[in-house]
């Protein structure tokens, strides 16, 4: 068999000046795209819904143009187009290995988002597996699962670490799992996943994290943490290109019937079918989202050196806005763990004598500010923190966001509460 080419070539390794540590701070498509407010202005975009789903990265943009002539089928191509984007593909599943801090033996499958790839997980648990969940998961985490036992939102960290071992010590016989958010959809609060991770081992249990709000705002290192299985989007991690991951042991995945079947899931067809062997391939059938893929890898690629930049922009932006926020007295935020909890660029809250959709229409429609409104896919959370069957908004930070937006927003809300 022919062998595939070493490096695809549009996936070019990246030189640097020798002694020179290069820290690019990343750039988004569209931060100043202009709109239409009420009075017939245009004016610049206010973006706060990045954790619906995040712009494209410049860097983004460019790896998948620069993919597009040589576009292919792979796996299973001859032609020199299907090697070198076979090739791509297999080095963007290694640059997402590297980006999550993975084991080298585990499995890395695309998916086609976070939800897909939980539900994947779902199906790949042994028969009987006990799980455990959070009523504060998002839903993508809180609905796949065939028995389940749900736990109420945590009062505090430590509670939440005594609740998760109660529950995996009460569990039946055989295998268990407990499934948690790194960072909260709706209050971007960080849960303590590497301690999470200790209570489920010691009590004979995997953990699978949801970590589609983290990766977009600080790095993951699965080895580090204990990790057995990651999920995440793309389309949050700013490649909007319809690709996911999950990431972890190979051994259920393994073992499981695929997930689809069809081509590339098979390792032959006859009166019996035998699956292919790997995890990747054996969840992976039919024809995949190859630029999906390269799109997520740039991505990782792209912020991997600017961690530490974008995390203490982020951390003055957050605080900018939380401030504003508490200053305006018929405003409140929802937070589960009090105000001084760690958190990602993640706000959430309510204006009083206002429905949350009218809020978020008014503050488009007359300020080109875009917020999210509703419950956020996680109705028994928002439940819990409202007291009531009420909405909320949600401001949401990401990289094109500056301080104008901040205090447009701001200006904006001061408005609303005074009418």
């Amino acid at each position: 068999m022919p062998t595939l080419l070493a490096r695809s070539p549009i996936t070019p390794a990246v030189t640097r000046p020798e002694g020179v540590r290069v820290r690019p701070f990343p750039r988004v498509i569209g931060a100043d795209v202009p709109v239409p407010v009420r009075d017939g202005r245009h004016v610049p975009y206010a973006n706060f819904d990045y954790a619906a789903s995040a712009p494209c990265l410049e860097a983004v943009h460019e790896a998948v143009t620069r993919a597009l002539p040589y576009y292919s089928s792979v796996h299973r191509g001859a032609g020199y187009a299907s090697q070198v984007t076979t090739s791509a593909y297999e080095d963007a599943r290694e640059t997402v290995r590297s980006f999550l801090g993975a084991w080298r033996r585990s499995a890395v499958v695309f998916t086609r988002n976070t939800t897909d790839a939980m539900n994947l997980l779902a199906h790949a648990v042994p028969a009987g597996t006990s799980v455990v969940v959070f009523e504060s998961e998002h839903h993508a985490s809180l609905l796949p699962w065939k028995r389940a036992v749900r736990l109420p939102a945590p009062a505090t960290p430590a509670e939440a670490l005594s609740a998760a071992d109660r529950a995996l010590r009460s569990c039946p016989i055989g295998s268990r799992l407990l499934v948690v958010t790194a960072a909260s959809n709706v209050t971007g609060e960080l849960w303590p996943i590497e301690e999470l991770a200790h209570v489920a081992h010691r009590n004979g249990a995997r953990i699978a994290v949801d970590a589609a709000q983290l990766v977009p705002h600080r790095p993951l290192d699965m080895t580090a943490l204990g990790l057995d299985y990651v999920a995440f989007s793309g389309h949050k991690l700013y490649a909007p290109f319809g690709a996911g991951v999950l990431a972890g042991r190979a051994d259920w995945l393994r073992a499981a019937e695929p997930y689809l079947k069809g081509g590339g899931a098979s390792a032959s067809v006859g009166e019996t079918t035998r699956w292919a062997p790997s995890a990747e391939q054996r969840h992976e059938a039919g024809s995949p989202n190859v630029l999906g893929a390269l799109a997520l890898a740039a991505a990782c690629e792209t912020l991997s050196p600017a961690w530490d930049d974008l995390a203490a922009r982020e951390e003055e932006l957050v605080e900018r806005l939380r401030s504003g926020l508490a200053a305006l007295p018929r405003v409140r935020e929802l937070t589960l763990w009090g105000e001084r909890a760690p958190r990602v660029g993640i706000v959430s809250f309510t204006v009083d004598g206002w429905n949350a959709r009218d809020v978020a229409l008014t503050l488009s429609e007359e300020h080109g500010i875009g917020v999210r409104d509703g419950k956020f896919c996680a109705h028994p959370f928002v439940r819990h923190l409202l007291g009531e069957d009420r909405s909320a908004v949600r401001a949401s930070i990401g990289i094109g966001t500056d301080e104008e937006h901040i205090d447009r927003l701001l200006t904006a809300l001061a408005a609303l509460t005074a009418r």
